[in-house]
């Protein structure tokens, strides 16, 4: 039976690609491209060969998520784009004052994309201008002044071609793939819950805390593509996937809830003979998530049976966690806590199946597969969700962003087209791709590009020293747009690698390639790169110390409505409703906002980032304020209220606590007590109810004690703040 093996084999790598865009787009961006260059080479194309292969390379590019008309009109507004743009450029070639006002032009629509699309509008912005650029320095060609835009819309309906040619082949609807998405988010959650070696707590906790950030914009963008749909043909299939997609919801939130009070044991002496116990059930959740992805959009009934047994063995593995941390775990109050959560997952299991079962048009089929329950790694994409923003009101960042953008690209232009340089594009061609809204992702990029750039010719002139054939040269190339493709989106210094062996090659097959020619192109990167650097720096920068504090006060008003809300339910009986499911939502997306803005924070310059650390505490406190309080959110239980005056009490005080923390980060907000010590004594005096360990009760006010200790540590990191920019010395 060996020769069944290679086949098992590729069935794993189907299921693997069926979930993760790297192989197709790769592909996709090969035969977009290298289909022009050899029929250019061969007579049979009238147009620019250059124009059209780079028009079909970067249309074939772009990862296309949504309904398949708004594929498909993107992709010809994208077409129409670079037309317009290719039209401008050779339009102005010849006349520098109006060259330079163009790409002023061109650098303010490229603003504009990025408005419209948040996803899709910087690529289109880099690859408009790359056609405008390469218009300015060859604007004749075959068919004169027209030649480009013919080129261009030409490569840019084969680029389309190749689109529509693969939506048969992967039968995915798209709505169905939405939800996929979600499901591959939850595996990537769960596979970064998995225990570290002591001294790594940090490294998961970021992984964590970034796969968290990446189910909440799955389960949003699924929800906003399937609440988009109103078609009454699909109004059966939306409702299920809606269903679906909630499981996936309730799923993530039991599991960060489950890990909240894990992390809590992990300190505990008996807490390593439950981590083998722990890790396997983490491997499967991972597993089975991603086999619930791939069954959506296959609809294959092998792909619901396997889902199948993995949903009885993670039952099972549940049951035997359960057991491990009753025998194990020193703290009894938090191992019946994390027993009841473990119950709550596996209540869970039946809904899924329900669930996933109603997606499957042969669900009742069964015929001869695998049942090799094979461990699943794969890679997801932010679907084509709210593709197009029509807002008014723009994001004063992004224009200090267009503005450096067209000051530098019309620098940029103007020197290459007064000295008349050969290759001249690519100095403002580097300052567009490098120059990033923020300095932190400058500086990486400009790293990235310029070491890519370096090293890609180097090897680009070895191999060309060794002059090989020309079947063996275009071979070379494909496989560099196929390696660009394949890393563009994964690894862009390995991308810009392969880009430069690809421009090398390429020239090479026109006219050979000079010492110069490799110099100037090193020379226009490293400029390009040291003037974004520049721009970045000194003209009109956006610092994020004085972008954070109204993001992190805008993060503790969300969780101070949280708790109000739960403090509601909990007298009054409510369960764990829509509104409840909202209000967590909207703190855990505040809570994303702030470690974004932290993380570009640490990428700005040193004499920038006074007041980091203090606000980082204040951050991962209120997110452990988040925690806490979702695993209050758990215990929520329709029609038994908790008669308690302590509970009342403290609503009270953390109400006023996080109102006089909002209004120290952001004085204009709110007003600022007179003093912080009262609150932080209350805190540290509020003593709980007696209560049974095992007894409801006694899990919530467990929690409201960890909440308030969070919520004491934050009053404590603002009391003794020095004054700053934004944010206000105590009084």
């Amino acid at each position: 039976m060996r020769w069944l093996r290679p086949l098992l084999q590729f069935h794993r790598l189907a299921e693997r690609e069926s979930l993760q865009p790297h192989f197709s787009r790769a592909l996709r961006a090969t035969l977009a491209c290298m289909a022009p260059l050899l029929l250019g080479l061969g007579g049979w194309l009238p147009v620019d060969v250059a124009f059209m292969a780079i028009a079909a390379q970067n249309l074939a590019l772009v990862d296309l998520r949504g309904a398949y008309p708004l594929r498909l009109t993107l992709l010809l507004a994208m077409t129409a784009v670079f037309a317009i743009a290719a039209a401008g450029g050779s339009l102005v070639a010849g006349h520098l004052p109006l060259a330079v006002a163009a790409t002023a032009g061109l650098a303010i629509l490229g603003g504009l994309w990025r408005h419209l699309s948040p996803d899709y509008g910087p690529s289109l912005a880099v690859s408009s201008t790359l056609v405008f650029l390469l218009a300015l320095v060859v604007p004749g060609g075959p068919g004169g002044t027209g030649g480009p835009v013919l080129a261009v819309l030409l490569g840019g309906l084969w680029g389309t071609v190749l689109h529509v040619a693969d939506w048969p082949l992967r039968p995915q609807h798209p709505l169905r793939r939405a939800v996929s998405d979600s499901w591959v988010a939850l595996a990537d959650l769960f596979a970064a819950m998995q225990p570290e070696e002591t001294g790594e707590t940090e490294a998961r906790a970021l992984r964590i805390r970034r796969a968290e950030a990446a189910v909440r914009a799955g389960l949003d963008s699924a929800y906003a593509i399937l609440g988009a749909t109103p078609s009454p043909r699909s109004r059966l299939l939306r409702r299920r996937l809606e269903e679906l997609n909630l499981s996936a919801a309730r799923l993530a939130t039991r599991t960060v809830a489950l890990n909240t009070a894990i992390e809590s044991a992990m300190t505990g002496s008996g807490f390593a003979a439950v981590t083998p116990a722990l890790q396997t059930v983490l491997t499967s959740l991972t597993n089975l998530s991603r086999t619930i992805a791939i069954a959506t959009v296959s609809r294959q009934p092998s792909h619901l049976a396997t889902a199948e047994v993995r949903l009885r063995r993670l039952g099972h593995l549940l049951e035997v966690l359960q057991a491990r941390v009753r025998a194990q775990a020193s703290d009894d109050a938090n191992a019946t806590q994390i027993c009841a959560l473990l119950r709550q997952v596996a209540q869970l299991l039946p809904g899924t199946h329900a669930a996933l079962r109603a997606m499957i048009d042969r669900a009742d089929e069964r015929a001869a597969f695998s049942l090799e329950l094979l461990d699943l790694e794969t890679w997801s994409l932010r679907p084509l969700a709210a593709a197009l923003h029509f807002h008014r009101k723009v994001d004063p960042a992004l224009v200090r962003f267009t503005l450096r953008v067209a000051v530098l690209t019309m620098l940029g232009v103007a020197v290459f087209k007064y000295w008349a340089l050969p290759h001249g594009y690519w100095l403002p061609f580097t300052v567009v791709v490098v120059l990033q809204p923020d300095y932190g992702s400058t500086r990486t990029r400009a790293a990235q590009r310029v070491l890519g750039t370096f090293a890609g010719s180097l090897v680009a002139s070895a191999l060309l020293w060794l002059h090989p054939p020309p079947v063996l040269l275009a071979l070379a190339t494909a496989a560099t747009i196929f390696a660009f493709g394949y890393w563009v989106r994964h690894n862009y210094a390995v991308a810009v690698f392969f880009v430069t062996l690809f421009i090398v090659l390429l020239t090479e097959a026109s006219h050979p390639v000079t010492l110069a020619f490799t110099i100037e192109r090193l020379a226009s990167t490293l400029a390009g790169g040291a003037l974004a650097l520049l721009a970045a720096l000194f003209f009109w920068p956006v610092w994020e110390r004085h972008r954070l504090p109204p993001i992190l006060a805008a993060a503790v008003r969300a969780n101070r409505t949280f708790l109000g809300l739960l403090i509601a339910r909990l007298e009054t009986g409510g369960g764990y409703d829509a509104a409840a499911i909202a209000a967590k939502r909207q703190a855990e997306v505040a809570n994303s906002a702030v470690f974004s803005s932290l993380q570009r924070m640490m990428g700005d310059p040193q004499n920038q980032q006074e007041g980091l650390e203090r606000a980082a505490a204040i951050a991962n406190g209120n997110q452990r304020l988040t925690r806490a309080l979702t695993i209050v959110a758990l215990h929520l239980t329709p029609g038994a209220p908790l008669a308690a005056g302590e509970l009342a009490a403290f609503g009270r005080l953390a109400d006023e606590a996080l109102a006089a923390l909002a209004g120290t980060l952001v004085p204009a907000a709110a007003a600022r007590p007179a003093d912080l010590d009262r609150l932080i004594a209350d805190l540290e005096a509020f003593a709980p109810p007696a209560a049974d360990a095992g007894r409801r009760d006694g899990w919530v006010f467990a929690q409201l004690l960890r909440a308030g200790t969070e919520l004491t540590a934050m009053l404590l990191a603002v009391e003794t703040a020095p004054r700053t920019d934004g944010v206000s010395e105590p009084a």
